[in-house]
């Protein structure tokens, strides 16, 4: 055996092992596929997802469906093989990891905010929808999330509206955190809050988390509904990215006839208190969703239409909608001419 064939025979097992490592080697990079589609006028384990206490309701035909995407969780360990799939293929894509996700942050921090952001995103979407209506609507103070095990778990709850601390009313958001932080080591700080419609005190001994007096919630601007609405949809599904939908959704349930003609329709945005549509992750992964559920309109956020243009969206028409109202325009329209002229990305039907 000479020389050279005995260096290709060591060479080749070496290579073959130099691949391998590089194919299962985790890569910092965050992968994104078409999720499920879930139409939010109808029901989920014989439960209406919409539901509504102290005014009329009209469940009619159609759909109204919110689109999520599949992306790589934050600890998630992704290989040469996954990447490679997701970047060759029409219907996914590939992003750097910080592009997507803070460094050192876990799955279980991840899942903890998309969860506030769901609440907050639920209310938003029912203060527009409700304005509207012509309904008055009130900002307040209200609780996003507990921490689990912290003193504020198993006193306040998720949605508590704080009306008073200490005897003293709430304003803002700095008034809750003062009193927390000026109370004395092992003295409670007494708060009044507005739960299901009612006035309740509740006490909280706060404990110090560096060198700080915490009660372990997250809270930030609420609202107070003349009548109670609420959208129930698995927990699993965080972040804000419904909010247009969900308020869509809402509006067509308070009104009567159907706001989609007894058509799909589907969609994405952030819905801020003001009504406007904000921008989200995965438009390409949505819109491919949104498809295969049989959509015929899809609501793009005016800042995803660059990204929106590129998807492969069949015979599927895209909406650029800018605020709620606008995207109730567009439908309203559509729904008594399929071929109407709408607003779109591109400025033109």
């Amino acid at each position: 055996m000479t020389q050279r064939t005995l260096a290709g025979l060591i060479a080749v097992p070496l290579l073959v092992a130099l691949w391998i490592a590089a194919a299962t080697r985790p890569l910092p990079y965050v992968t994104y596929e078409p999720g499920l589609t879930l139409d939010v006028l109808a029901e989920t384990n014989g439960n209406e997802i919409i539901q509504v206490e102290g005014h009329k309701t009209y469940r009619d035909d159609g759909e109204l469906r919110m689109t999520t995407v599949y992306v790589s969780q934050p600890d998630a360990k992704v290989n040469l093989f996954e990447l490679m799939h997701d970047w060759i293929s029409g219907e996914d894509s590939v992003y750097p990891y910080q592009a997507v996700y803070q460094e050192n942050t876990t799955t279980e921090q991840n899942q903890q905010e998309g969860a506030v952001e769901m609440v907050s995103s639920q209310d938003a979407a029912t203060a527009v929808a409700l304005d509207e209506l012509g309904y008055d609507v009130k900002p307040a103070i209200e609780v996003l999330s507990v921490n689990d095990g912290a003193p504020a778990d198993g006193r306040l709850e998720v949605r508590d509206i704080f009306l008073e601390v200490n005897g003293a009313k709430v304003a803002s958001t700095d008034d809750v955190i003062n009193a927390v932080q000026a109370a004395p080591a092992g003295h409670p700080v007494d708060f009044l809050v507005r739960r299901g419609g009612k006035p309740t005190h509740v006490r909280v001994t706060p404990t110090t988390t560096d060198g700080k007096p915490t009660i372990g919630i997250q809270f930030g601007t609420g609202f107070v509904f003349p009548f109670k609405v609420s959208v129930n949809i698995d927990p699993s599904i965080g972040g804000p990215s419904a909010g247009l939908m969900f308020s869509l959704a809402i509006y067509d349930t308070l009104t009567p006839g159907s706001l989609t003609d007894g058509e799909v329709i589907a969609g994405t945005g952030t819905m801020d208190g003001t009504g406007k549509v904000g921008p989200i992750g995965g438009i390409q992964q949505k819109i491919v969703g949104a498809r295969d559920a049989g959509a015929k309109l899809f609501m793009v956020p005016p800042d995803n239409c660059a990204d929106a243009a590129g998807a492969p969206n069949g015979d599927m028409r895209l909406v650029k909608a800018t605020t709620m109202h606008s995207a109730v325009q567009s439908i309203e329209a559509w729904a008594k001419d399929h071929d109407a002229d709408l607003l779109t990305c591109e400025g033109d039907s």
